[in-house]
């Protein structure tokens, strides 16, 4: 980071600043306040003033960026019916979710994975989460999903998303090409709209009530194939 001293303005909000742009490359590990001091021009001391511990910051850098990804989630609407629009609006706020991981990692680790985040995601409810809930009650105002099955949706919809940005950034997904990374984002999200809206289930029954054969599972090319089994 440039040392460019500080002179003048909001040294809180010129800190947060700072962090954001120390954490989007090294993630939660490259806030430092002492750095972070020294790059503005300023004592620790005045830093303290603002900020007590470093955990403080960190709290203050991560609300930050939820409010960012919150905005991104909201923005990928689209759909002229109702209907689609609902649901299209679910289907981006999944992927823009997984977009931002992928593409902010360091900001994303910041935000979910750094020390103390539990309460700062709890409360208040954090920005992503207010999106989530915003979309899945649209379903519901839309008469495309049930009360019944909008009660506790969110978490089945959040756990999705997440875990599977998890694979990307720190699992067996994080080999993976561009292509196939969205293809399976894509395959996730879907999956896990038509599980919480019931359609996979419906489906399911049509295929049992007409005598057919459940469908077979698809498996891409890249996915091994499972071991035969021992008799």
């Amino acid at each position: 980071m440039d040392a460019k001293p500080y002179h003048h303005g909001d040294l809180r909000q010129a800190l947060i600043q700072a962090g954001l742009e120390a954490t989007r490359l090294g993630g939660p590990d490259a806030l430092r306040l002492r750095d972070l001091a020294r790059a503005l021009g300023v004592s620790a001391n005045a830093v303290y003033r603002h900020f007590e511990h470093r955990d403080a910051l960190l709290d203050a850098v991560a609300a930050e960026i939820l409010a960012s990804l919150a905005r991104e989630m909201r923005m990928r609407e689209a759909g002229q019916f109702a209907h689609d629009r609902a649901i299209q609006r679910l289907r981006s706020v999944g992927l823009a979710y997984i977009a931002f991981a992928r593409r902010e990692p360091g900001w994303f680790s910041v935000a979910f994975f750094g020390a103390g985040r539990d309460g700062l995601l709890a409360t208040p409810p954090a920005p992503p989460y207010a999106a989530l809930t915003e979309a899945l009650d649209d379903l519901v105002r839309e008469g495309v999903l049930s009360s019944e099955r909008r009660s506790g949706a969110q978490w089945l919809c959040w756990s999705a998303v997440h875990g599977f940005a998890g694979l990307v950034l720190h699992g067996p997904l994080r080999h993976c090409a561009a292509p196939e990374v969205d293809r399976l984002a894509e395959r996730t999200v879907d999956a896990i709209i038509a599980g919480v809206m019931g359609t996979v289930r419906r489906a399911d029954a049509r295929r049992a009530d007409r005598g057919m054969p459940d469908a077979p599972v698809q498996r891409s090319a890249s996915e091994p194939a499972m071991p035969p089994t021992e008799k």
